[in-house]
């Protein structure tokens, strides 16, 4: 970390797309792979503010209606509604709880969509081969809100992808994310919005952004975290690898989401028995020193603030899952005692359930 904090010094360049923030952009376009160019990335504040000027940048009509899944965190509506658009609740998959494809299809039977922003769940990658071949065969766009997913999730031919690189993410920056696509001018437009949008070519205000951008303090944080990604990613394969075993033994009644078991998750939910609060759970966990989230649950439209959002079609597997949704602790040098500390206690819960 030292160097590049000496580096931000030296250069007395301190935000406003500096050279440590082309570097980290740099860095992101080699991670995605070899046919990505720096052009096809730009850094943004996070990934809230991204998904809000990614959709902007679409130039979609006022009050466009953008599907979205049920089950997600907030700000895959709050970005919608706060760039002028309308959130429309979709089900998701019962297996890997992501809004796919067919899914979306289904919906648009239902009524018109504009946009789409399918979420890559708890890190649950989406294949972007079918996004991609839903946009052509609709002409709707995809932005794959792809938060917690770095390392998983990656961009399509046609389908953008909107990272956070927020502290609680397998690769952190403290606050940041990033915006990728194969549309350099859409980068470019993305670009623009988050620096107010203001066109530098003439120091003039030419459409209405916002101060969306990195600090090359953040960045700086974002090329140390690449220095050690792959040790980050042995660690935390290692840990879902650990975890899995001690809950397959001590806790047989838990049901999973499928996704890529070599895949590099910053979380671990779990499926509840049918029948079972996740609420519940959580107090019994707290009464015994351990902490747990309801990550992406309830369901959206059950929130206060969204419970007049619209909804296409049934959401019976958000409704259901989203009750028995549960976070468990899960974090790089979680020992194996801790672990089994951590199922132990999900088993008490079970018998506690089903005491008469």
């Amino acid at each position: 970390m030292l160097p590049y904090l000496r580096q931000i010094d030296e250069n007395r360049h301190y935000t406003n797309f500096g050279p440590i923030n082309a570097e980290f952009e740099r860095r992101i376009a080699a991670d995605a792979g070899s046919q990505w160019l720096p052009e096809q990335v730009t850094t943004v504040s996070n990934c809230t503010v991204g998904l809000e000027l990614a959709l902007q940048a679409l130039e979609l009509p006022p009050a466009a209606r953008v599907l979205i899944p049920a089950i997600t965190f907030a700000a895959t509506a709050t970005s919608v509604i706060r760039v002028g658009m309308k959130p429309v609740l979709c089900d998701v998959d019962p297996h890997n709880w992501l809004l796919t494809p067919a899914l979306a299809r289904a919906a648009l039977a239902r009524g018109p969509v504009d946009a789409v922003i399918p979420v890559s769940t708890f890190a649950c990658p989406h294949r972007t081969d079918e996004w991609d071949a839903f946009v052509r065969d609709t002409s709707i766009p995809v932005v794959i809100d792809a938060a917690g997913a770095f390392g998983n999730q990656g961009p399509g031919e046609l389908t953008d992808v909107v990272y956070s690189f927020h502290a609680t993410k397998s690769f952190g920056t403290a606050e940041g994310g990033a915006v990728l696509s194969r549309s350099v001018e859409r980068i470019k437009r993305i670009r623009k919005l988050s620096n107010f949008g203001i066109d530098t070519s003439i120091g003039m205000l030419d459409s209405i952004g916002t101060n969306g951008k990195m600090s090359e303090y953040h960045c700086a944080i974002g090329l140390a975290s690449f220095d050690q990604w792959g040790d980050t990613k042995r660690a935390r394969r290692d840990l879902s690898a650990r975890y899995a075993r001690a809950l397959a033994r001590i806790c047989p009644f838990l049901d999973y989401q499928t996704k890529p078991v070599d895949g590099i998750y910053p979380l671990l939910p779990v499926l509840l028995p049918p029948g079972a609060s996740a609420a519940r759970w959580s107090e019994h966990l707290a009464e015994q020193g351990i902490q747990s989230r309801r990550w992406y649950s309830p369901s959206l439209h059950t929130h206060p603030a969204l419970r007049d959002i619209e909804v296409s079609g049934p959401l019976d597997v958000a409704v259901d899952i989203g009750e028995r949704i549960l976070g468990l602790p899960f974090f790089i040098g979680m020992t194996d005692e801790q672990i089994v500390r951590v199922c132990v206690a999900l088993a008490d819960a079970n018998q506690e359930e089903n005491s008469p």
